[in-house]
């Protein structure tokens, strides 16, 4: 591939793969469970153990802060307007032990565009660590030219969690640039914009049907709400994420 197309395609591939990135924890960030948002008070201070996720340097950060929902439980309000950015939690999760993944989230509108037809204002990000020395060749290529580009490391698989415009539920597809991140619909079309829905999956599970192999540990975890139209704002609401042995709902 040329140089200027090689760059042209990791530009692309920084902006839509972004959400999967991980890059470097924060010493002492790393847990073996989720920190709920529930345990802390509104505002805009973060929940401990959750950073700053930025996504693509061309686009300003979404805004995040904790807010009451109608129930009186602490959850993170999103708010984008042509943004993208998210929080992560950095983990030492096994998905043998706790394959379980509870959450609950609220979109309040959908905008898809036409270059994504799921252009999703609630997503999920679940990355896993693995032996990238086992990667197909082309694969191995990809991530050595996407860390050399922009500093950051893709994990070794990574699946993203969407409520989806038009794609039908648990359908799996794979990022445009790699194999190794996949997206799965987990919700989809305008029927419960407004309404809180809480989700349960089995990981490990959803890793297998995506991947055909069995998962590394969990090492983060994300939340992400982002637009691309700059014209009108979106919310979107996430509650308490967290790993579970047995199936549960938040």
């Amino acid at each position: 591939m040329r140089p200027i197309r090689l760059i042209l395609v990791l530009v692309a591939a920084a902006s839509a793969a972004g959400c999967a990135m991980t890059p470097p924890p924060p010493a002492g960030t790393v847990t073996t469970s989720v920190t709920p948002f529930s345990s802390n008070p509104p505002g805009t201070h973060l929940p401990k153990n959750w950073v700053p996720w930025s996504l693509n340097r061309f686009k300003p950060p979404s805004r995040y802060e904790l807010v009451k929902d109608e129930n009186g439980s602490i959850v993170v309000k999103a708010i984008t307007n042509g943004s993208a950015s998210g929080l992560i939690h950095y983990l030492d999760v096994d998905p043998r032990a706790t394959p379980f993944l509870t959450w609950r989230w609220k979109a309040m509108d959908l905008a898809p565009s036409k270059a994504s037809a799921d252009d999703s204002p609630v997503r999920v990000v679940v990355s896993f660590d693995g032996d990238l020395e086992k990667l197909p060749f082309g694969d191995r290529m990809f991530y050595n030219n996407f860390r050399l580009f922009t500093g950051q490391q893709l994990p070794y698989a990574a699946l993203m969690y969407i409520w989806g415009s038009r794609t039908p539920k648990e359908q799996i597809t794979p990022n445009r640039h790699t194999s190794r991140i996949k997206i799965l619909v987990v919700e989809n079309g305008r029927e419960k914009l407004g309404t809180w829905q809480a989700i349960s999956r089995n990981v490990r599970e959803d890793f297998r049907r995506a991947f055909g192999e069995e998962p590394g540990k969990i090492i983060s975890i994300g939340i992400l709400t982002e637009n691309e139209d700059a014209k009108r704002e979106m919310e979107a609401y996430y509650g308490d994420l967290g790993f579970h042995s047995g199936c549960c709902h938040p």
